[in-house]
């Protein structure tokens, strides 16, 4: 136990020969130290998980997951440390403001990752549908380039079908007169095949001609619909379908379902919070807490490191002026 807190001591970044001597202070200094480790370990936790779900490679998860939380501990170890107390409040916060703001900065960093974690089964709901509107997208932008080419080719197809019907009807009613000439219930009321048959029946024949050469156009005409209609299906399958299953995609996803379900936004938004004041924690526990035997201690130790320091510089400066005097005597002299 008392290794767990000597451990949690050095954490914290108090000076453990001066916090020796002020034992009262060592609990709060031991419970700020176990806030930072504990800090330091959620953010390699969320720093692992987030590289995970880029490169999928464990061995790069967990160096850069140790790598991060030691920069996230060592961070925050020198935040509250550097913070000193002093005799005034006001100034104190002024001077933990932007240590307040960099330790918010980095709890958004590090609930991030956690939260999708957390809705990941929310998520992965979400990335399907995601993933399903995306190939829609992808299958109208390539239909869209189509659009024009079938528009024209339906449009020629219903002119030739309505050339078709008329061709068709004008074949019917020639050979139809035709037949009558031969028979004679109609025409010239004579049956035989004499001049004015043959004439009726050339008119017949050269509809008919003209009619079968609309139908070639038509089925020409099919047929590059078709070619149409296979080629859009086979750009269409040509499409690379990329699953959206990376980081940008499922933060994506985590604002589409917050957007969607208030409770989700409001578990979102706590996380959040939580983890804001898990890494303020230790700056607000050194704000509030009172002015303690530790920190007269730590003012004497820099004064008295202020003051050799001072002492030292008088002693080098008086060494110089001394020694630029002799060197004055003695050019005076020669």
């Amino acid at each position: 136990m008392l290794r767990i807190r000597h451990f949690f001591l050095i954490c914290s970044g108090a000076h453990l020969p001066l916090l020796r001597r002020a034992p009262a202070e060592t609990n709060k200094y031991a419970g700020i130290g176990a806030t930072i480790f504990f800090t330091g370990l959620f953010a390699a936790l969320a720093a692992g998980y987030a590289l995970w779900t880029v490169f999928r490679t464990p061995w790069a998860a967990v160096g850069f997951a140790l790598l991060w939380g030691l920069m996230i501990f060592n961070l925050d170890r020198y935040i509250v440390s550097s913070l000193k107390k002093r005799d005034r409040f006001g100034k104190e916060l002024w001077m933990a403001l932007p240590r307040i703001i960099l330790a918010v900065m980095i709890a958004v960093v590090i609930s991030k990752p956690l939260e999708l974690k957390i809705f990941e089964r929310e998520i992965l709901a979400e990335l399907t549908l995601m993933e399903q509107e995306q190939r829609q997208a992808e299958d109208s932008l390539v239909r869209g380039a189509f659009t024009a080419r079938k528009a024209e080719l339906a449009t020629r197809m219903t002119a030739l079908q309505a050339q078709v019907a008329t061709q068709t009807a004008r074949v019917d009613t020639l050979q139809l007169r035709a037949q009558e000439e031969a028979d004679g219930t109609g025409g010239s009321r004579v049956k035989n095949l004499g001049p004015i048959y043959k004439a009726k029946k050339a008119d017949a024949d050269s509809a008919t001609a003209a009619l079968q050469a609309l139908q070639a156009q038509r089925a020409a005409l099919t047929a590059d619909i078709r070619a149409e209609d296979d080629s859009l299906a086979a750009r269409i399958l040509a499409l690379e379908r990329h699953k959206p299953d990376g980081m940008a995609s499922r933060l994506e996803a985590l604002g589409r379902i917050t957007q969607k379900s208030a409770p989700i936004q409001w578990a979102n938004w706590f996380i959040m919070l939580l983890f804001i004041a898990l890494e303020t924690a230790p700056v607000f526990v050194k704000l509030i807490s009172p002015r303690g035997p530790y920190d007269d201690l730590l003012d004497q130790h820099e004064f008295t490191f202020a003051m050799h320091r001072k002492e030292k510089k008088a002693i080098l400066q008086m060494q110089t002026d001394t020694r630029i005097r002799k060197a004055e005597e003695e050019t005076a002299y020669v």
